[in-house]
């Protein structure tokens, strides 16, 4: 059975949404079954009831978190979306490995988004990343 992978990520620009569709695809391709918040948004009563979208959209992603063998996180460094903030210090809460892709590698990094991980790597090393023996990286540019 393929292994469930959440992916954390803003999509809320162009360039997110790319990053994120990249990763998709990366992960898709690999064989994980795959969980993207994106691919799952809740569509319905957002305009009509927002606390109940709020809520909906919540417990939908928190839910497979709880479910998930891994997260990838897709970090933009600093200024990076609250809410994936949120989910990657969720799953490190509930013992979830974190793999941390940093998108701009010469940003600076938060040290509680790359210590509480359990890798700090490229977008392009995705394609090739051992999550069996989840190797551990430090982040190589400058922490915050």
């Amino acid at each position: 059975m393929p292994k469930l992978i959440y992916l954390a990520s803003p999509f809320f620009n162009e360039f997110e949404l790319e990053c994120v569709k990249r990763a998709e695809k990366i992960l898709s391709d690999r064989g994980f079954e795959l969980f993207s918040p994106r691919l799952h948004e809740v569509r319905e009563n957002k305009d009509e009831n927002l606390s109940l979208w709020a809520q909906k959209t919540f417990e939908m992603d928190r839910d497979n978190i709880d479910r998930a063998d891994y997260m990838v996180m897709l970090y933009h460094g600093g200024y990076s979306d609250s809410g994936t903030a949120w989910e990657c210090g969720y799953a490190c809460g509930k013992c979830i490995p974190v793999i941390v892709v940093h998108i701009d590698e010469a940003a600076d990094s938060n040290i509680m988004i790359s210590e509480s991980c359990n890798a700090n790597i490229s977008l392009d090393e995705l394609k090739s990343y051992d999550f069996e023996a989840l190797p551990k990286t430090a982040y190589k540019g400058k922490l915050f």
